[in-house]
């Protein structure tokens, strides 16, 4: 059974960076895409940026330019890189299994304030 443990979250200055991290219990990490979200307080769970198998990434127009999400498979393990943070960046961040599966992390909290 696949299990996701997210980390490396918690508060933040505007401008500032982050580092992201999921860990991915299970066989097979290699085979599987991954995606990162986050959810802001009130509102729906979205899309940040995801990554399939060959590294081939794509982001949601709020993070081009500032997050970068990438892979090492030796570790079993996701990142999303958060630079140039605002306020508007605080949320709960999840990592999920491939693009559409119910697999999903307990989430990470990300806190962008001064």
């Amino acid at each position: 059974q696949v299990q996701l443990v997210e980390s490396g979250g918690g508060l933040v200055q505007p401008g500032g960076s982050m580092r992201l991290s999921c860990l991915f219990s299970g066989e097979s990490f290699e085979a599987f895409a991954m995606s990162w979200y986050s959810q802001a307080p009130g509102k729906e769970r979205e899309l940040v940026a995801r990554i399939s198998v060959d590294g081939t990434r794509e982001y949601a127009l709020a993070a081009q330019g500032r997050f970068e999400i990438s892979r090492d498979d030796a570790k079993n393990t996701v990142y999303l890189d958060l630079h140039n943070l605002k306020t508007e960046d605080t949320g709960v961040y999840f990592c999920r299994l491939g693009f559409d599966t119910p697999v999903w992390g307990q989430g990470t909290q990300v806190t962008v304030s001064s």
